[in-house]
């Protein structure tokens, strides 16, 4: 990961520069330019080390889920807890965690976060029982919560303005994107040639590695002081909370399940009340202001309905790649590298081109891509191979994330004040989070009407192929609604005469 913390950055076309006011790691270290880039560089390793093994767990665990549902006689339904034990808690402290770096201090909260993580894996290893294991995944949860936010909040305070930071940026982006796909990669090959206990135990040497080289490493942020908004606490955490476990009860019962509607409307009424609170309060856990700059809330909209779209490949395809193409969990994580190595390609390009660009010049290609990935894959039939009908999206969807999530990143984050990038952090990846569930919940609805519908007078696998290939049409949609947010909301501010 070569780092030029040296060389500035070109003045970018628009207005969704590279947030200043924090200030550069380099200025409080000595030594030699080449020691200080190879020391950004384990820096940023650690950091993003961190970010993949939170994301990983989002997916890692969905091939074992068979196995471990044999090992522990665990029931349909308890099982689908496994997953969303670890969703809710994570989707739901995202905020508090996020202005408890601002307060605490976030390298504080990274290890922190770090370090219940890794104790819950080693809990998970070892689980005996299901009550044990499920206890596991929601402490997992809260360690990922805590860590999370600080992740970007740590890079803004560790790495120069600059090209520095854009590239630090990029590589967060690419982890998150290709978190999922990696998790499949490494759950399939963990689950068929070990065990699934190591989905977990896996997490524990990259966790001590974590926690012992951050002091080293990673510059601590400064800390503003100030009471915990504790109404406003608890008003996000049971809000959010309650949005992604109505989006969870959507994906088992269905929308017009009464404990699904009462658990959106809790939600409704408390999102509500956390808008009414954080007005009044003098510190909020979420200040507002970040919700009311054109650019920042249209990229927070745009994030969600992209990611709304963009998530449903991992859960559809996996199925379709097992089940229909009759893959093994091995090839099955192994077919997702095409949209891996395709991201991180785009990792190694867009750090230039950004600057030079603008972020919007770059979103839109991005978010059109994805797009026509997931139109091509409406067309898939019980009859579609990988290399004729799948491969090809996978291309373009990894190609497209890329040129997707770095560039909001950097719009969301421009002109954030550093006593608030915790809390911006926060919402970004609360977007994301929201974003995954609401559009999990609608398409897992669109898949299931479509096959059973197909079903009766077509084979089982005629039928899925006919509700996935439903399913995308809605994702596409979602991508759609991205990149008209992206045109009409987002501004690109001319250049002044002295840019030029």
């Amino acid at each position: 990961m070569p780092f030029s913390s040296t060389e500035d950055l070109p003045a970018a076309p628009t207005a969704t520069v590279i947030p200043t006011g924090t200030p550069p790691a380099t200025a409080t270290r000595s030594g030699p330019p080449d020691q200080q880039v190879r020391r950004l560089g384990l820096t940023l390793a650690v950091i993003i080390t961190a970010q993949l093994m939170i994301t990983l767990d989002m997916t890692v665990v969905n091939i074992a889920l068979p196995k471990i549902q044999n090992s522990l006689h665990y029931s349909s339904t308890g099982l689908s807890w496994v997953v969303n034990g670890y969703l809710l808690t994570y989707g739901g402290l995202l905020l508090l965690g996020g202005r408890a770096g601002d307060i605490l201090g976030r390298r504080r909260m990274f290890m922190a976060g770090i370090t219940v993580f890794t104790i819950a894996s080693v809990l998970g290893g070892f689980a005996p029982n299901a009550t044990l294991l499920l206890a596991a995944r929601v402490l997992q949860g809260i360690g990922g919560a805590a860590c999370a936010p600080s992740v970007v909040a740590l890079i803004m305070a560790n790495f120069p303005d600059g090209r520095a930071r854009i590239r630090a940026l990029s590589y967060f982006s690419a982890v998150s994107g290709a978190g999922g796909s990696i998790g499949l990669v490494l759950g399939g090959m963990l689950t068929s040639w070990a065990s699934w206990r190591w989905v977990f135990f896996i997490n524990v040497p990259i966790g001590i590695a974590l926690v012992l080289l951050a002091p080293r490493l990673i510059r601590e942020t400064p800390r503003f002081p100030g009471r915990f908004d504790l109404a406003g606490a608890l008003t996000a955490t049971a809000s959010m909370t309650g949005l992604v476990y109505a989006f969870i009860r959507v994906s088992s019962d269905g929308w017009s399940n009464l404990g699904t509607i009462a658990a959106f409307a809790s939600s409704a009424v408390l999102l509500v009340a956390l808008v009414v609170v954080e007005n009044r309060a003098a510190q909020p856990i979420l200040p507002l202001h970040l919700l009311t700059e054109r650019n920042r809330a249209g990229a927070y909209a745009t994030m969600l309905f992209a990611i709304a779209g963009m998530f449903s490949t991992f859960f559809f395809l996996t199925q379709y790649v097992q089940t229909v193409l009759g893959f093994s969990p091995v090839e099955a994580g192994f077919s997702f590298l095409p949209m891996t190595l395709t991201m991180m390609a785009a990792v190694r390009i867009l750090p230039r081109l950004l600057p030079r660009l603008g972020a919007k010049r770059v979103l839109i290609p991005g978010v059109t891509m994805v797009m026509v990935a997931l139109l091509w894959l409406t067309r898939v039939t019980d009859h579609t191979g990988y290399l004729s009908g799948v491969i090809g999206p996978m291309f373009l969807i990894g190609l497209g994330m890329g040129c997707t999530i770095l560039p909001l990143n950097v719009t969301i984050l421009a002109g954030v004040r550093p006593q608030d990038s915790g809390a911006a952090a926060g919402v970004l990846q609360t977007m994301q989070m929201v974003g995954g569930s609401l559009g999990l919940a609608i398409l897992v609805t669109i898949f299931g009407t479509a096959d059973r519908s197909a079903s009766i007078h077509s084979t089982a696998q005629a039928a899925m192929a006919h509700g996935m290939a439903s399913a995308f049409t809605v994702a596409a949609i979602f991508a759609g609604c991205a990149l008209i947010l992206a045109a009409a909301v987002i501004r690109t501010r001319p250049r002044t005469q002295s840019e030029a």
